[in-house]
């Protein structure tokens, strides 16, 4: 079935680090904005099946509860948005309360995924975020008082100045809030980020590498230890509770994006939305078209891509599958070049699939590099 994502492109403050497409909160354009993006579904809408919705950012915790249940009950008419469908909401500790988050879940929001990012306030000062770990705590406990059962929490590790026991500080501190699924992230520090700037100010540095891999090694373990599995390079989940909609981006399946910069991909087409939001809501009402970067696929591109990603899975490619559904034999053609990483321990083949051993999600990049326009490649 589709995924449907909604983009959400305001923040309360921009973080020092974030290369995502977002601009401040401003009212008068979030309200053209949501208006915008109802017609939007109701333009797109085909009554297809869909059984994942997700509501990311930006900050879609800054929209008002009544503003995402109407996106939620317009997707549903517009969609087969299925009766036990995964309706996700990202959020910022410090925009929520008990009443805000019951009135989300009445608005049809059945999972939360709080962006907490560390558990110690100097780290969170250093990130710009606006919340502390104690508010981060609290939301965790208004999300449970308000009914909701399924809660991710996002942590971001190779922080400046982090070291690897304080790192598992913050990773000791989620297991103990006993949320259902967590999402671990390696802080990447893009050249135009102000907090390059300001790591140059004040002489910060990030761990060596040989500590980030500590820090994922032993977090991965902690995390196992506390109940949770891991099923894809930076996520764990209590059993059943994996993100659904999540899931879809690494098995091959299709997703429709809708809001400025949305992306999306259906029927060997990806394409995106236009990025700015002012200029998306001006399209929108004059009827134009959104799209940008429209690409037919090539089988060859839809099979690297399906290669790529479903090796970030734990458990692996199953390689019949893909032959099922390429004509193509994984090992036969890329067998050779795969072996001395089966050989060095860093993936594992059984004749059957081919996975990363933990080891070899540290070096998941040389891995899936493999599969990018082989010359040996051969689809039907």
């Amino acid at each position: 079935m589709l995924g449907l994502y909604v983009h959400v492109p305001f923040c309360a403050a921009i973080c020092n680090y974030c290369n995502f497409n977002r601009g401040l909160f401003d009212e008068t354009l979030k309200t053209h904005y949501v208006s915008a993006l109802l017609e939007e579904i109701s333009r797109s809408g085909d009554g297809s099946p869909a059984d994942t919705l997700f509501f990311g950012g930006g900050t879609p915790s800054l929209l008002e509860p009544a503003e995402i249940g109407a996106i939620v009950e317009r997707c549903r008419r517009s969609f087969a948005l299925t009766p036990d469908a995964e309706v996700t909401l990202e959020a910022n500790p410090e925009t929520v309360s008990r009443e805000r988050l019951a009135e989300f879940r009445d608005a049809g929001i059945n999972r939360l995924s709080f962006g907490v990012q560390s558990l110690r306030d100097e780290e969170l000062v250093r990130l710009s975020r606006l919340h502390s770990a104690g508010r981060a705590r609290e939301a965790v406990g208004m999300a449970r008082a308000a009914g909701f059962d399924n809660l991710s929490l996002d942590l971001m590790m190779w922080l400046p100045q982090q070291t690897v026991a304080q790192w598992l500080e913050s990773v000791d501190g989620v297991i103990a809030l006993a949320p259902e699924h967590v999402s671990l992230y390696l802080l990447e520090i893009y050249p135009n980020a102000p907090l390059r700037d300001e790591m140059a100010r004040a002489r910060w540095a990030v761990a060596p590498d040989d500590d980030a891999a500590d820090m994922y090694l032993e977090a991965m373990a902690r995390l196992e230890k506390g109940g949770y599995g891991q099923y894809e390079i930076s996520n764990v989940a209590k059993p059943g509770r994996e993100s659904r909609h999540n899931v879809k981006y690494w098995t091959d399946a299709e997703w429709l994006g809708f809001g400025p910069g949305a992306h999306s991909t259906r029927g060997g087409v990806r394409w995106k939305n236009v990025s700015a939001t002012a200029e998306y809501i001006s399209v929108v009402g004059s009827g134009g078209q959104l799209e940008r970067d429209r690409r037919d696929l090539s089988r060859q591109e839809q099979l690297e891509d399906a290669l790529f990603t479903g090796l970030r899975l734990s458990a692996g490619l199953d390689l019949e599958s893909v032959r099922s559904r390429y004509g193509t034999d994984v090992w036969a053609t890329y067998g050779s070049e795969l072996q001395p990483f089966v050989e060095d321990g860093l993936l594992l083949y059984d004749g059957a699939h081919i996975r990363l051993t933990r080891a070899g999600m540290l070096l998941a990049h040389e891995v899936m590099t493999v599969f990018i326009s082989s010359p040996g490649l051969r689809v039907r």
